[in-house]
C-alpha cells in the first residue's frame, strides 16, 4: 500500500481551513465539497468523517475514487487521489468516533481515501 511522502505529511499537519474532496457519479460528472472534520490513519488514509453528505455518500458507494485538495499554512497546495473506502463500522471508523470527531456530529460513517497518488502543485510526488 502507498504511503504519503514524508513532506506531504508534515504538510497535513501544517494544513489550513478545511479540504476539498472530489468525487464524481457513475456518468462522470463531478461533485466536490469542503470538509472539515478530518484526519490521518497512519500514512496509508486520509479520512473525512460523513456528518452531512448526500451526493458524496451516492458517489462512494457507487466506486468512485476521489481526490483531497488542501493547503498548508505557507499557501503550499497538495492534492491526494485514490479509492475510497466507505466504513461504517472497524478500525477507521472507531479511530473517528473515539479520537477526533468532536461529539456533537454525527459521524455517520468514515470516507477513507487511500493513498494512490499525490501531488504538490503540478508535481508528481507518488
Amino acid at each position: 500500500m502507498a504511503k504519503l511522502p514524508e513532506v506531504v505529511s508534515k504538510a497535513w499537519d501544517d494544513r489550513q481551513g478545511p479540504i476539498v474532496l472530489a468525487t464524481c457519479d457513475r456518468q462522470g460528472n463531478p461533485n466536490i465539497i469542503y470538509a472539515g472534520c478530518v484526519a490521518k490513519y497512519g500514512e496509508e488514509k486520509l479520512v473525512v468523517a460523513d456528518n452531512y453528505f448526500n451526493k458524496t455518500r451516492a458517489n462512494i458507494k457507487a466506486g468512485s475514487r476521489g481526490a483531497i485538495l488542501f493547503i498548508t499554512k505557507e499557501g503550499k497546495a497538495y492534492q491526494v487521489k485514490g479509492s475510497i473506502e466507505y466504513c461504517t463500522n472497524g478500525e477507521v471508523f472507531d479511530d473517528m468516533k473515539q479520537n477526533w470527531l468532536a461529539k456533537k456530529y454525527p459521524g455517520h460513517a468514515a470516507a477513507a481515501l487511500v493513498v494512490e497518488e499525490v501531488y504538490q502543485g503540478a508535481n508528481k510526488l507518488l
